[in-house]
């Protein structure tokens, strides 16, 4: 797909335009995806235009927000506490200190948000748990095609995974996952301490937030070009 239209459906989403290279990432993984999806269900959405806003936009968003200067971004200390008075595209930013972000991704599907996070933020270690073997295998076949490093796709339930407690994420991220009741406290058990969990659901599912007691939330944030998506970001204090 052409990297200029391409960057032109992104702005919406974005507050700083990317780089060539990672235009160049996400063409590739189109054409992956479009290629891939012809034999396995990766996606309902088919065409380019809706794909880019879609699935790259949201997700993209989603890390903005995360990592608000991702060009600086090289270690992780702990979230920042919401500010009051912070506006919106200013959301948690990552200090640095001893050791890279470790991202985790639940339910990753055909790799959003997880995927674009690690575009945006290349330096991140990204985990990402997809029980489908199929599409598991098309998560490491675009990680391999985009160069990625720090990069581990495990092919198991996340439950599986939370009980052994092995994968503890400073981010753990949900979007677009079956059963998202059931699915949340698996979540937390997979953060680690001071860790931040960020969500990308409908305000439908937002009173579901609130089983989560043990997580203090910002104030939602509304996704671009969407009536009902948001972006909610927890943290553990």
């Amino acid at each position: 797909m052409d990297t200029a239209r391409i960057a032109a459906l992104l702005e919406p989403f974005l507050d700083q335009p990317l780089s060539p290279l990672q235009l160049d990432q996400i063409s590739i993984y189109i054409d992956l995806l479009q290629r891939w999806n012809a034999r396995i269900n990766l996606t309902a959405i088919r065409h380019q235009d809706e794909i880019v806003t879609r699935h790259f936009g949201e997700s993209l968003f989603l890390a903005r927000h995360l990592f608000s200067d991702f060009s600086q971004l090289r270690h992780l200390e702990r979230p920042c506490h919401p500010d009051p008075e912070l506006a919106e595209g200013e959301g948690p930013a990552f200090s640095q200190a001893a050791h890279p972000p470790r991202v985790l991704d639940i339910g990753s599907g055909s790799g959003f948000p997880a995927l674009p996070l690690k575009i945006y933020a290349p330096n991140i270690h990204l985990t990402l748990i997809e029980s489908n073997h199929k599409k598991a295998a098309f998560l490491n076949e675009v990680a391999r095609a985009l160069t990625f490093t720090n990069i581990n796709v495990i092919s198991e339930r996340a439950e599986e995974v939370a009980k052994r407690q092995s994968h503890q994420a400073d981010v753990v991220t949900l979007r677009a996952v079956e059963r998202f009741e059931a699915i949340l406290p698996q979540a937390v058990a997979l953060l680690a301490p001071k860790g931040t969990l960020a969500v990308l659901i409908t305000t439908a599912q937002l009173p579901q937030l609130a089983i989560l007691s043990s997580l203090t939330w910002q104030p939602e944030i509304h996704v671009p070009q969407s009536q009902t998506r948001v972006l909610s970001i927890g943290y553990i204090s």
